[in-house]
């Protein structure tokens, strides 16, 4: 159903794509949007490595959110800041891409558990986090990628 990587030479390991998906603090999500153009956009995102999907909040309206309800399907593609090689003028970036459809978090305590670890990825203030959750939970909306591919590369810009 997927396609196979060409530069195979290139590919990252599952371990290596968990880690930049654990890592790094955002990506952009790409969806059908209206008229089905493509529609993508930074956001924000959680790794769960106890079931393995990307979480995502949002607030319950919006291009993206009609976009998701209409059709489940979805992209997302996260890189790190990338390396130079010693004498080398290019920058080595890895990137992941995971394909997979979306399914929207009814449980309020999942969405509220998910959204303070989305938070600590951001910083380390309890206080602020649960009064964020107090006065913004009840209009989040929580969503999640589940993945059925993902898979990642290292890329020489040169």
């Amino acid at each position: 159903m997927f396609r196979e990587m060409l530069r195979f030479k290139q590919q990252l390991s599952e371990k290596e794509c968990v880690e930049i998906l654990k890592e790094q603090r955002r990506g952009v999500l790409s969806v059908l949007g209206d008229d089905d153009y493509p529609y993508g956009m930074p956001i924000n995102h959680f790794y769960c490595e106890e079931d393995g999907k990307l979480y995502f909040h949002s607030g319950k309206k919006g291009h993206k959110i009609d976009a998701i309800r209409r059709y489940d399907k979805a992209s997302f593609c996260v890189y790190d800041e990338g390396f130079r090689r010693e004498g080398e003028w290019a920058l080595n970036i890895k990137s992941v891409i995971v394909f997979g459809h979306i399914e929207i978090v009814e449980d309020r305590e999942k969405v509220y558990e998910i959204a303070r670890r989305l938070s600590r990825k951001f910083t380390d203030d309890e206080a602020y986090i649960e009064h964020e959750i107090i006065h913004s939970g009840p209009s989040t909306l929580m969503f999640a990628l589940v993945p059925e591919q993902i898979t990642g590369k290292l890329v020489n810009e040169s």
